[in-house]
C-alpha cells in the first residue's frame, strides 16, 4: 500500500463505506453483502455550538477502558470528540475503566440525561443491555470495533482480514526462518473470548495458517492482558519441553507477554501482534515480533463519526456490508506492518519517532531509515 497520510485514508473511508441513501426507511433493514498504557479520564466530555440543545442532538459514547489498548483515550475519545462537536451537536463521552459495573451506571446516566444515538465499545457483554434499554427509547445504537449483536449498525476494521494478515506473519516467519508450517510447532495466544471480534480475529488467523498446514501446540484460553498472556505462554512453553517454532498472538500486549518469556528463554520467533503500539512497533523493529496490524483509529472513528452525525441528522444511512446475522457492516480495511513499513505509522501521526526510536531501539530505527514525521 502506498505511504499516505491517515486525513487521505479517514476521507476515502468515509466516501466509501458509507452510503448516505436516505431512502431506506429502516437502519437496521439488510444491505449489499460482500463478503502501554494511556490515562484514563473520568470526566464527560461535552461540546457543540450550543445552537443544539435538545436530546436528539447529543452522541452518547462509551469506551471500554484504558487497559486493553492505548487507542481508546489518546486517540478515539479526541478524534469522535472533534467530529461530532465539529458538526454542531453534543458528544458525551466516557470510559467504562475495564467495570461493566460502571459500563451499567455511565449509559443509566446518559440516557436519563438523553441520548439522540449510542456509540458503544462493548466490554465483557456489558453493552447489550445497555443497547436494548436504548433501542426501546427509539435511540439508534453504533457497535464500534466491537460487535454486538441486535446493534442498528456495526463499525470496525475487517476483523478477520486482521486475523488473516496476522496469520500470514506467522507462516512468512516459518518460511523465513527455514521452517516447514506443517512441522512447526506453533502456540496460539488469542484475545478474550468475550470480545466478539476475537472470534474474528481467529477466524481469519486459522484460516490461513491451517492452510499452511498448521496446527496449535498449545491453545491456552485468551484474554487480552500481557502478564496473563505471558504466564499462559510460559505454562504452555513449560509443557512443550521448550520448544517453539512460531506464536500467533492476537494483539502486540498479548505479544509483549510472550516476548518477554521468550527473551527470559533466549528464544527469537515469529510472533503476530496488531494495534501498531510503540512496544509492538519496536518489537518489530529489533526482530522480536515479525509484524503488526497497524488499523488507524482515524480512519475507524471517520466512519463511526459520519454515521453517527448523519443519524443526529435524521437521515437512514445503508452499509456495503452485512454481518451474519444481518446487521449492517461499516468495515475499513487494516495494514500489515513489518520492519521497512514502520514509517508510516509515524508519517501517520499514530506513534512518534522519539518514542519508538530509543534506547537499544535507536540502531534498529537507523538500519530501516527512520525519521521524524515530516
Amino acid at each position: 500500500m502506498k505511504k499516505n497520510s491517515w486525513l487521505a485514508l479517514a476521507t476515502a473511508a468515509s466516501a466509501t463505506a458509507l452510503v448516505l441513501a436516505g431512502c431506506s426507511s429502516d437502519p437496521g433493514e439488510e444491505a449489499m453483502s460482500d463478503e502501554p498504557e494511556a490515562t484514563a479520564t473520568e470526566s464527560t466530555d461535552t461540546g457543540g455550538s450550543g445552537e443544539q440543545a435538545s436530546v436528539d442532538a447529543r452522541a452518547c459514547v462509551i469506551l471500554p477502558d484504558a487497559v486493553s489498548s492505548p487507542r481508546w483515550e489518546n486517540g478515539d475519545r479526541p478524534a469522535l470528540e472533534e467530529a461530532i462537536t465539529g458538526a454542531g451537536f453534543e458528544a458525551d463521552i466516557q470510559n467504562a475503566q475495564g467495570d461493566t459495573a460502571k459500563y451499567a451506571t455511565i449509559a443509566e446516566q446518559m440516557l436519563t440525561q438523553g441520548c439522540g444515538v449510542m456509540l458503544l465499545v462493548d466490554h465483557q457483554g456489558a453493552a447489550v443491555s445497555v443497547m436494548e434499554n436504548a433501542q426501546a427509547q427509539g435511540i439508534p445504537v453504533i457497535a464500534y470495533d466491537r460487535p454486538i449483536a441486535g446493534a442498528d449498525y456495526y463499525v470496525s476494521f475487517d476483523n478477520v482480514k486482521v486475523g488473516e494478515l496476522e496469520g500470514q506473519m506467522v507462516v512468512d516467519g516459518l518460511n523465513d526462518a527455514g521452517v516447514d508450517p506443517a512441522e512447526a510447532t506453533v502456540v496460539y495466544i488469542g484475545g478474550d473470548p468475550a470480545d466478539g471480534n476475537a472470534a474474528m480475529f481467529y477466524e481469519g488467523a486459522n484460516t490461513v495458517m491451517t492452510e499452511a498446514g498448521i496446527t496449535p501446540a498449545a491453545e491456552p484460553p485468551g484474554k487480552w492482558d500481557g502478564e496473563y498472556s505471558a504466564t499462559a505462554f510460559e505454562q504452555a512453553l513449560t509443557d512443550l519441553g521448550g520448544e517453539v517454532d512460531a506464536v500467533w498472538a492476537a494483539n502486540d500486549t498479548n505479544a509483549a507477554g510472550v516476548i518477554s518469556i521468550l527473551d527470559k528463554n533466549g528464544l527469537m520467533v515469529p510472533v503476530s501482534g496488531q494495534d501498531a503500539s510503540v512496544a509492538g512497533l519496536q518489537n518489530v523493529l529489533l526482530g522480536k515480533q515479525y509484524g503488526t496490524v497497524y488499523k488507524p483509529f482515524q480512519v475507524e472513528a471517520a466512519a463511526a463519526s459520519d454515521l453517527a452525525i448523519a443519524l443526529l441528522n435524521g437521515e437512514s444511512p445503508e452499509a456495503s456490508m452485512t454481518l451474519d446475522d444481518g446487521t449492517p457492516f461499516i468495515a475499513v480495511d487494516p495494514i500489515s506492518v513489518g520492519r521497512d513499513d514502520v514509517q508510516q505509522v509515524i508519517d501517520d501521526g499514530n506513534a512518534a519517532y522519539d518514542e519508538i526510536c530509543s534506547g537499544d531501539v535507536l540502531a534498529a530505527c537507523d538500519e530501516v531509515g527512520l525519521a521524524p514525521a515530516s
